[in-house]
């Protein structure tokens, strides 16, 4: 199939004009961002081998996760399917997900050690041997970096600290230049932080809670050297934390849930949008699924072989599909690398030479400072983060002012900085391996380290502090190995058209990060949700 060749698929028995006609006000009424009338939820069982099905949603992130409930909205079922677990079932302690101070087997995906973002403490190391385990956060290790990506229904939102940032405007055309900021502010980023529940702290309490004192800290001495300290707004529950503070709630951010779930107060994708899309009948989830193969079916749309998981990793059963549209949502490193095989391997050969190129670490570093004994940052410490320090156009870097929750008080300054950086990574596929490998170089972190410094050698200066050099090794300062960002991959307007359509194929779409060439000047996923939210409102009016 080319992209000329858009075939009137007929799902029921209604092709789209029948569909659209039997439904005219229906669309029309209700919006994209309201709900359609729901059918009666659908049973959640795994997808079945040799399944039929209208619209096959590849990964349950933020693109995913829009993308299933818009389709959904406008009466096309969908079928998702997640390489990760549910995260529905409460372990032997009762709860759903790990304390980030006692990593256990749910912590990390396929590990046997883990990895944790910060290895030291007190120069000692942390990390430790953990069963092997289809847990929530991979470090997945490539040459130069380890990516940090959530594992579950629900992707990344499992396992971030929720802080929901829309970009500053001006900074939007190095973002997204193919795409008008207009609508992105006037219409898409409101409709994606709505859909996310993103809200600000009270800053009347923020001034009196002692779980952001480390916070004030870091306030303080960003404004003594200049900078500007900016709240950032979070899917926390703040209503819920206060409750925590008040001790009239169990405690999630306030025990230092973050890097392994929250169990409580997070409005993740499962609360939201993913919440939703299940109201409405329409959408089902295969959570321990992995897409393996996608190519064209001989009758129209896309055969797709799919492995079922166990809980150790095993494949148990490989299933085969019809899908009449495939969304590619499993991430920027899952898509990139699975369309980047599907294109080494003749599966998709039509994929331009675009794919795999463009990826970023959103500029990632991260440090921390040793203060003195008169600025104590807290024993107690909420894991959400809530602000700022803003030196995008002075140094190209923004700062997160974040948490150090170990339970005592360490007289530290914890920060993980997004910074500008041209460094874009490729991938390729290997051969040999029949894996795929990714062209990073460590080396191109000091771009990022260079310029968090313009932040913190001053404020360093002004305070008479050090850097500290315990926490990413021995005698280490710069946490450089890794990233929370994965950006790239499958650049828009590149790799596919301006609304994520894959080129050289018709009814293949790319939905998630992998659309963003590698940089957003501030944690991505509001822009990601924001991006699909556009892109899926395009293909809803005119693929359908």
């Amino acid at each position: 199939m080319t992209e000329a060749t858009r075939p009137e698929v007929v799902r029921n028995g209604l092709s789209r004009r029948g569909f659209l006609a039997g439904t005219g006000s229906l669309i029309g009424a209700v919006t994209l961002t309201g709900h359609a009338a729901a059918a009666q939820p659908r049973a959640t069982a795994a997808v079945s081998d040799g399944a039929h099905i209208p619209a096959l949603v590849i990964g349950s992130g933020y693109g995913g996760s829009v993308t299933a409930l818009r389709l959904a909205e406008a009466g096309v079922d969908v079928q998702m399917v997640e390489m990760g677990m549910a995260w529905d079932t409460p372990g032997s302690d009762g709860k759903i997900f790990a304390n980030t101070t006692s990593p256990d087997n749910r912590s990390f995906w396929l590990r046997t050690r883990t990895k944790q973002p910060l290895s030291n403490f007190l120069g000692f190391p942390i990390d430790k041997d953990i069963p092997r385990y289809t847990g929530i956060l991979d470090a997945e290790e490539f040459a130069g970096i380890t990516v940090y990506q959530g594992r579950g229904v629900g992707g990344g939102s499992l396992v971030n600290g929720g802080m929901a940032v829309t970009p500053k405007r001006e900074n939007f055309a190095a973002i997204l230049p193919s795409v008008d900021p207009g609508e992105m502010y006037g219409t898409y980023y409101p409709r994606a932080n709505a859909g996310l529940g993103v809200a600000t702290i009270d800053p009347n309490w923020f001034e009196t809670a002692e779980c952001y004192q480390y916070a004030r800290v870091g306030r303080k001495h960003a404004q003594r050297s200049g900078f500007p300290f900016v709240f950032v707004p979070d899917v926390y529950d703040w209503d819920y934390m206060k409750q925590e503070q008040a001790g009239t709630a169990p405690r999630s951010a306030l025990a230092g849930e973050i890097l392994y779930g929250n169990n409580y107060g997070k409005k993740s994708l499962q609360k939201t949008y993913l919440a939703r899309a299940k109201a409405t009948g329409r959408v089902a989830i295969s959570p321990l699924h992995k897409v393996t193969s996608v190519v064209p079916a001989a009758g129209g749309g896309y055969t797709v072989r799919i492995d079922q998981l166990d809980t150790g990793g095993a494949t148990t059963a490989t299933k085969e599909i019809t899908a009449d549209r495939v969304f590619f949502a499993a991430g920027s490193v899952g898509t990139s690398k699975l369309l980047t095989r599907l294109r080494a391997t003749g599966a998709l050969p039509a994929l331009n030479d675009e794919i795999g190129k463009g990826w970023g670490d959103n500029g990632n570093v991260m440090c921390g400072r040793a203060n003195h004994l008169w600025d104590p940052t807290g024993s107690l410490q909420a894991s959400i983060p809530t602000g700022g320090i803003d030196n995008w156009a002075a140094g190209g870097a923004f700062a997160e002012v974040a948490p150090l929750p170990t339970g005592i008080e360490t007289f530290a300054s914890f920060y993980l900085s997004i910074t500008k950086t041209p460094q874009r990574a490729q991938f390729t596929y290997n051969p040999t391996t029949g894996g795929v490998d990714l062209s990073w170089q460590k080396a191109w972190k000091q771009t990022s380290i260079d310029a968090a410094k313009t932040i913190f050698d001053k404020i360093n200066a002004k305070e008479g502090t050090i850097y500290r050099t315990d926490l990413f090794g021995t005698y280490k300062i710069w946490g450089d190995h890794l990233t929370y960002h994965p950006l790239g991959g499958a650049v828009l307007n590149k790799a596919t058209d301006n609304y994520g359509r894959l080129r050289g194929y018709s009814g293949l779409y790319v939905m998630d990060g992998a659309l963003i060439p590698g940089n957003t000047s501030v944690n991505p996923f509001v822009t990601i949700t924001a991006l699909a939210e556009r892109n899926i409102a395009q293909i809803v009016a005119t693929d359908l």
